[in-house]
């Protein structure tokens, strides 16, 4: 949610006033807002215009960002520890039973969840993440609302539903990184960087791993590469990962090595199994949203809901405890011990309908970490039973576990080389790799051209929205019919005979009039060709010889519905009119695609750092 009240130079930064290079900081927000007014003054110009201190700023939001991820780590792990009796170093997915006191934690949580809803009312608006806040709103984030988000993931992972902490964990990076820019009054190409910059700082400092967490944010956040944003962003990764490394948080990834080879014929197998993935990874998007309506239809209280999913979780984890909270502890049992090809299953069946029931029913979370769980069951899964066909050609199915994990998890989350690096920083092994890029892309492939949506994406999609991607669009919705159209429109009333609009507009006076009925009611537009035109009787209506009576604009129209409007009317010019028909401005094609060009050139410098 943006906050209601920015400051003007916050909106001058939001919406890209300006085109010099860029303003940058290393301090946190609230070491910033107490800062005098003289010394932020200088380091506002600071940043917006050496790229060496937007770079220092992205190191300081990397070590926020890195700290926020261990404190809510420790919170959650906190909690399961407390409410689970858990072991220093545990986890609750990898415990071999529950006892019923234990099951009984996850409605529990999911009455806390319900109450804590209640007390921020945070179910009676929309709460923006970062993915939506760049695609948007020029990275504009708030701060409470992105502690509201982490509070809820925290108290959903905590009690033990089957949700991840990674959202949790990049909407406190992303929404610390947006508040300092915010403060510094940061353009919007370089807002949009930092709260990448932030959003991937915090899954570099979850994983240990960097590169996945600067691939997350050209992928996921930003939605591009370019050369000014790889420096800042990889910046901010590597200072989180030092943060968290130097604090001693546990990483998520697990050291693996691989010994099979991969060969020309694996290539084939692992890329059968990237599209299987990719089915896969739709059916479970599509499912989250029908348990979703499923449930709005029930007409439960929106504070009871999770309530309800935690009931329902509670046969689905006595079967099966590998299936609650994210999963790290069950994967390495699956990926380290190894287990059944009927085991492997049935975890994949109950995990998949704990990960639908969790967030169904309203528990906050994510499918990043589920999504890689369940790509190394069925990765498992596709492995033993290849072993079993007749083709006298096997594959590792430790191998095929880790390309089926990179495969889901792009077909879900999205970001083909984000789920490929983080597979390299967990093996260490580029052949294996090579066979994830190629999994992972056509599963990508498949989803985009069947499906067009990640699960985020899919989930604003939902809610009406129509972005598939953090590619900046913004600037598209604020380009409306209303900022664009000319004011000084005088209407001639469309009763008037030929004659008289003859007497009243001379040849070469205008080159068309928009005319209005009697109760100022938009009638058309004339041209005073068509009225000069010769056989046209003198004594007819005006009005009887204009066209577009039926096509117009809303000042509320964005630069694109207009331009589509332009196209399906095939004319030059359109009225803008108001909710009570009354004509407030005209609009010519030539005007519009002119504007369009110049915003879009003005992005596209923006989005490759040029000035």
């Amino acid at each position: 949610m943006i906050d209601p009240a920015p400051s003007p130079g916050a909106l001058q930064g939001a919406t890209g006033a300006g085109n010099g290079r860029r303003d940058r900081t290393v301090m946190t927000a609230a070491h910033i807002d107490t800062l005098p007014r003289g010394l932020l003054a200088v380091l506002r110009r600071r940043f917006r215009a050496s790229e060496a201190w937007f770079i220092a700023l992205a190191i300081g939001v990397g070590a926020m960002a890195g700290l926020a991820t261990v404190g809510q780590g420790l919170i959650a792990h906190g909690i399961q520890r407390l409410l689970y009796d858990l072991p220093e170093g545990a986890r609750l997915s990898a415990v071999p039973s529950l006892t019923l006191l234990q099951l009984l934690m996850l409605p529990l949580g999911g009455l806390v969840l319900g109450l804590f809803g209640l007390i921020v009312r945070a179910r009676r608006r929309s709460l923006v993440d970062a993915v939506e806040a760049n695609a948007l709103h020029g990275g504009m984030m708030s701060l409470p609302d992105s502690l509201v988000i982490s509070g809820q993931t925290i108290i959903s992972n905590g009690f033990g539903a089957s949700v991840g902490l990674e959202a949790a964990y990049a909407q406190l990076g992303s929404g610390a990184a947006s508040i300092a820019g915010q403060r510094l009054r940061l353009r919007r190409g370089d807002m949009r960087t930092l709260v990448g910059a932030g959003a991937g700082a915090a899954i570099a400092a979850a994983f240990g791993a960097p590169l996945t967490g600067a691939f997350y944010a050209f992928e996921i956040v930003i939605g591009a590469y370019t050369p000014s944003t790889i420096a800042p962003v990889a910046a901010a990764t590597l200072a989180a990962t030092l943060v968290s490394r130097s604090l001693g948080a546990p990483s998520y990834l697990i050291s693996l090595s691989s010994n099979a080879g991969i060969t020309a014929a694996d290539y084939v197998l692992y890329a059968a199994l990237g599209a299987l993935c990719a089915i896969i990874g739709i059916a479970l998007m599509r499912a989250v949203s029908l348990m979703e309506t499923g449930v709005r239809r029930i007409r439960l209280p929106a504070w009871l809901r999770p309530a309800v999913g935690g009931a329902l979780l509670m046969p689905v984890a006595w079967a099966s405890p590998q299936v609650v909270s994210s999963g790290h502890g069950a994967l390495h049992l699956n990926l380290i011990i190894g287990t059944s090809l009927g085991l492997l299953a049935m975890v994949f069946v109950l995990k998949s309908l704990a990960s639908i029931i969790s967030l169904g029913f309203g528990f906050r979370g994510g499918l990043f970490f589920a999504s890689l769980f369940l790509g190394s069951l069925f990765g498992h899964i596709y492995a033993l039973l290849l072993a079993m066909l007749p083709l006298h050609h096997a594959i590792s199915p430790a191998n095929a576990a880790l390309v089926g994990m990179g495969a889901l998890s792009v077909a879900i989350v999205g970001g083909p080389f984000t789920m490929s690096m983080l597979v390299l920083e967990a093996t260490h092994d580029f052949a294996l790799t090579g066979a994830v890029i190629a999994a992972a892309l056509i599963a990508s492939t498949i989803v985009r051209e069947r499906f067009g949506y990640s699960f985020s994406t899919w989930r604003l999609h939902l809610r009406g929205e129509t972005i598939k991607s953090a590619r900046d669009i913004g600037w598209v919705r604020t380009l409306t019919a209303g900022r664009m159209m000319r004011r000084d429109v005088k209407a001639a009333d469309a009763t008037m005979t030929v004659a008289q609009f003859r007497k009243r507009y001379p040849l070469g006076a205008t080159t068309r009039v928009v005319l209005v009925d009697g109760d100022g009611h938009y009638a058309g537009i004339v041209t005073t060709a068509r009225v000069y035109a010769d056989g046209v009787d003198l004594a007819v209506p005006v009005g009887e010889l204009a066209n577009r009576r039926d096509t117009v604009l809303t000042p509320g129209m964005d630069i694109l519905a207009v331009m589509q409007c332009f196209d399906a009317a095939q004319t030059d010019e359109l009225a803008i009119v108001g909710p009570d028909g009354a004509v407030i401005g005209l609009l010519t094609e030539a005007h519009v695609r002119r504007r369009y060009a110049e915003e879009l050139e003005k992005s596209q410098r923006e989005l490759f750092g040029e000035s």
